[in-house]
This record gives C-alpha cells, structure tokens and sequence, in this order.
C-alpha cells in the first residue's frame, strides 16, 4: 500500500498536543515519554496535509511555555517574595526544554511517507499524483513535468499544473521547457560524436580546432587548455556571466564576441575543478568550426534525430508550441522570457519525455536498436571519473566525468546525474544505467530544490536504491528547522529573563550607562551588522541559501532577526548596579 505523503511534516487527524498530555501528566514529563508520544502521532496512518511550518514553530514555544505552566503551583509556593527561586527552578528546567524543542524537529520533519520499494510503475504513480501536487502547493512551484525510465525505456510522464500562471496555460508533456544545464552532457554527445568520427581527440588542446578565433590572454597557457579538461570542468575557464539574458529577438553579441569576453583563464588548466558555462560555450564554437555547420543543426542531424528526440531544440522560435513555460523566481514573480547568446551550456529546449529518451539511451545494457548515436565504449567513457576534487558539490556528488555528475551509493551501484537552473526554471536527471532507472524533472520555479529532492528520494526508496546524494538537501534542511527552533527558544528563554528583569527593577532603561559597557556596545554591534546583513539579503534577487532552502531560509532569517532585537534590548536595558 502507497501511503499518501505531504512534504516532511503530519499531524495526526482529531489529535493535538494539548489532547495528548494533560497538566498532571506534564509536571513530570521528560524526554523518554515525549520521544514515544511524538513517535506515535507521527505514525498514525490518518495524517493529513502538512501545516505551515511557522505553527510547528509556534508550538514548539508553546511546549517551553507549558512544561513552565505545569510547575505552576510550585512556582507560586516558592515565590513568596523569593524572585531567585523562580529563576533556578527555570534554570534547572532550560536545558531540558531546548532538548526537547530539538527533538519535536527533528520527530516533525521525519513525518514523510514514501512509496512502497518495487511496487508496480502503476502503483508509484499513483503515489506521485498525491505526493507531487502537495509539494508543488506547500513550496509555490506552478508547473512541473516529469518523466520515468524503466527497463532502460521512457515508460511513463505527466505533466502538473502551470506553464502560466497569469493566462492559466496549463504544463503539459509536450511543452517545450528550458533545460538549462541539462544541455551540457546532451552537447558532450555531440563532442564524443565527433571523438568517434575520428574527427577530434579529447587530450589534444583545443586551440587545435579553433582556426577562426583565439583564446584571450592570461596569466596562463592556453594551449594547454585540451577537450577532456572543457568536458569535465577543470580547464581554468571561468563560469562566465549566467544573468547575462536578452529578450527574444533583442540584439545581442554572437559566440565568437561573447567568448573574448569571457574565456579568460583564470587558473593553469587541469589543476582543479571549477564549473564552467564558458567552458561548453567553447566546445559550441569547436563543433561549429570541425564541421562547419551551426551548432544548433549539428545537435539535431547527430543526436535529436536519431535518439527520436523530435521535441528538442537548441534554436529558440516564438513559434514552439505549446509555448515555453514563464518561470517563476524565489519571491514567486514572473521573469521575462530570455535568451543566451551562447546555446552549449544551457540553451537547450526539450520536454521531460525527450530528456527521458536522451538518459534511456545512455543506458548500455538494454539495446535501443535504430537509435544508437555512440557506441557503448565512448558512452561509458562519458561516465568515467575525470574529477573526484568537485568543491562544494562533494556534498551531494562523487566526481565529475565527461559531462555527468557520478555518485556512488554505499550499496555498490553507481548512478550518473545533472541538474540545471536559470531565470526562474529549475530541472534535473538521475539515471542507473546498469540497472535501466531513471527519473527526469523540469519545473518552472526557482524554489524547486527541495521539491526535486523529495521526489528523487521516493524514487530512489520506491526502486531500493540507498538514499541519493541530493537527499543532503532534506538533512540540511531539518537541521536548519531544528537551529531554528533553538534560536527561538533561546529567544524566548532571553525575553523571559529581560521582562523578569524589567518587572523587578533589577534592569532599566538607561542606553547611556557605564555598566557591563564593552558587553552591550559588542551587542549594539552585532544588532548593527545582523540586521545589515538580512536587510542585505532581503533585497537580493538570488541567493544560493534561499533558492536551496526557500522557505526554512526565511524563517531562519526571521529568528535571527528576533535575535538580535534581544540583543539591542539587552545593551538598552542593561542590569542595574545598585539592585545588585
């Protein structure tokens, strides 16, 4: 049985925490019992959709509030005058609470149902039409299209939601979206094709093949820039302007203009990895000038073509149809429709089940008669470690090879992936090719990161793979709940002491004292430079944090922001000398 799952959180159905502990029951409530009751209210079966994660923040106040309440009585015996009671009984009491807000986190963010392992394609599916759309709803995403690979054969997609939301167009298979980086192992085909043809070699420099345009100058050899380093990012060669777009039909630099612009080494070639738009572009111009045809022709006489792609294109048209998707960025808003200058890194139109197609082919233990572009050799070359040093994409990768990310899962399989993301689009792959799975996702909304984690981890657990890199993101992003949660309590707890102090008039307002001077002119300080930094943020169009975690993100900022207002307030209400 499929259970239905909403995003990583579940409340039980007629069950609340006020119903499930009464107050004798929470004066002596410790972590055991509260471990086990919020274990079985995240088990029951009858959970519904996920609530906003600003209530779980809320309750998770109420909790510290409530175990507080619960020694009431204790706390009125012991007050008769004696101010310092209380404050030890709460003192004894803190570290226990912080535990468990802690706790109810991480207990909460673990409340995500997934599909059955090696349960039928009709069965999962079934699941996905539950489980797609809450996600869509809960992280605002309008429009997603997705495809499946079997038996290393596209067996299934469906498209959800919007393509526009302004004009209610709704996303369908067929539509042609962007694919944004997907673009880049689909151009290492047309590379390899030429590898094959004997027309290239992949260790020569590429200066080699560029007869009518030269490398700019830098610090460092040129020629020593070879096709192998351009496939696998680690040339020297720049990630170049990627918010450099232009309306459609809007005058605009060509290839040869843009890359003197930006092809500038900017490190001795072959020494590290470091990611490169720029560096495809190059191989764009390589293509076009070994065989003399447009880029955008070549890619679909040698690859589209014969794969059966016939929805694929690196050639805008205001004529596609249906139309290209309107992407949405992190604040929900609409971005114009845009191209690039260049086509190889991340020009590429296509539908999910042409992408499907594309990974089924690169599946070389299932024959695809008719259709074969590069023989099973070269494909297997394009999956060869060439970088295992990938920086910050370590975190959810393995290595890099000719134009695939390579991940190895502790179980012994091995799977290869790409991802792609621009002006309000974000789209991914994952493919086993041994085992003939894959699962490809385009959407139309720049907060789609953890939407395509969740549903890669389905896929993989529906399959019986060991849990995928990009599942990193769902970890990261319950401990970023749980610091949330922590920065709150702390919060709370700091209130507490201020208006305890405030009440008995041990704290007054008095900004211009002498006492504790250096502590509060470092919280004036850091008030000064938090508040800075989020009003920074704020206004910023894209930040890698934000389009990661994009909601979690938010509130993380909104506590660090109470944060420091409690720092402001303890540097204006400074403990007074003279009721010491």
């Amino acid at each position: 049985m499929i259970i239905p799952a909403d995003p990583g959180l579940a409340y039980a159905e007629e069950k609340t925490w006020s119903t499930c502990l009464t107050p004798s029951e929470m004066q002596d409530f410790g972590l055991e019992t509260l471990i086990k009751s919020g274990r079985d209210i995240l088990s029951m079966e009858n959970s519904k959709r996920r609530k906003e994660r600003g209530w779980l923040i809320l309750l998770a106040a109420l909790w510290g509030i409530a175990l507080l309440s619960s020694q009431w009585g204790m706390v009125m015996h012991m007050m008769g005058g004696k101010g310092a009671d209380l404050w030890h009984l709460f003192n004894r009491r803190k570290a226990e609470i912080l535990v468990l807000l802690a706790i109810m986190l991480f207990l909460w963010s673990h409340a995500a149902g997934a599909a059955e392992q090696h349960s039928s394609l009709q069965d999962f599916t079934a699941h996905l039409d539950k489980r797609i759309p809450a996600l869509m709803k809960y992280y605002d995403i309008p429009g997603v299209s997705i495809a499946l690979v079997q038996n290393g054969q596209a067996a299934w997609s469906k498209a959800y939601g919007y393509a526009d939301l302004e004009n209610e167009r709704r996303m369908t298979t067929d539509t042609y979206c962007r694919v944004e980086s997907l673009s880049k192992p689909v151009t290492a085909w047309g590379v390899m094709k030429l590898v094959e043809q004997g027309k290239i070699e992949l260790d020569n420099p590429a200066v080699q093949y560029l007869q009518n345009w030269e490398l700019p100058e830098s610090n460092f050899s040129e020629e020593k820039v070879t096709v192998r380093q351009l496939l696998s990012h680690n040339a020297g060669v720049p990630l170049g302007n990627f918010l450099e777009r232009y309306s459609p039909g809007e005058e605009m630099p060509s290839l040869e203009e843009s890359l003197s612009k930006e092809a500038v080494l900017i490190r001795e070639p072959g020494l590290s990895f470091s990611y490169s738009n720029t560096g495809y572009n190059l191989l764009e111009l390589l293509i076009e000038e070994v065989t003399g045809r447009d880029f955008a022709s070549y890619m679909e006489e040698e690859i589209f073509l014969p794969l059966g792609m016939n929805r694929s294109t690196f050639t805008w048209s205001e004529d596609l149809e249906p139309a290209v998707p309107t992407g949405y960025d992190l604040k929900g808003r609409p971005v114009p429709l845009y191209v690039y200058p260049e086509k190889a890194s991340g020009g590429l139109l296509s539908t999910a089940e042409d992408i499907a197609t594309f990974v089924a082919a690169g599946m070389t233990n299932f024959p695809h008669e008719g259709q074969e572009v590069l023989t099973r050799q070269n494909i297997n070359r394009l999956y060869t470690p060439m970088v295992d040093k990938i920086g910050v994409y370590e975190l959810v990768f393995d290595a890099y090879g000719l134009g695939y990310y390579l991940e190895n899962l502790p179980n012994g399989e091995w799977a290869v992936s790409h991802g792609g993301q621009g002006g309000g689009v974000m789209t991914h792959f994952h493919s086993f090719p041994e085992t003939g799975d894959g699962i490809v996702i385009l959407t139309n909304s720049q907060r789609s990161w953890p939407f395509i984690a969740y549903i890669l981890r389905d896929w993989a657990n529906w399959n019986g793979f060991s849990s995928v890199g990009m599942e990193q993101i769902i970890r990261v992003k319950k401990a970023l709940w749980a610091l949330n949660g922590l920065i709150l309590s702390i919060v709370l707890w700091q209130l507490w002491r201020l208006g305890r102090g405030m009440s008995s008039g041990r704290r007054r307002f008095a900004p211009l004292s002498g006492e504790f001077l250096l502590l509060r002119l470092a919280q004036s300080c850091l008030f000064v430079i938090v508040v800075t930094g989020l009003w920074w943020a704020k206004n910023q169009d894209y930040l890698f944090v934000t389009a990661v975690f994009p909601i979690v993100s938010r509130w993380l900022g909104l506590s660090i922001f109470f944060l420091a207002v409690v720092l402001i307030f303890s540097a204006l209400f400074p403990v007074w000398e003279k009721s010491k």
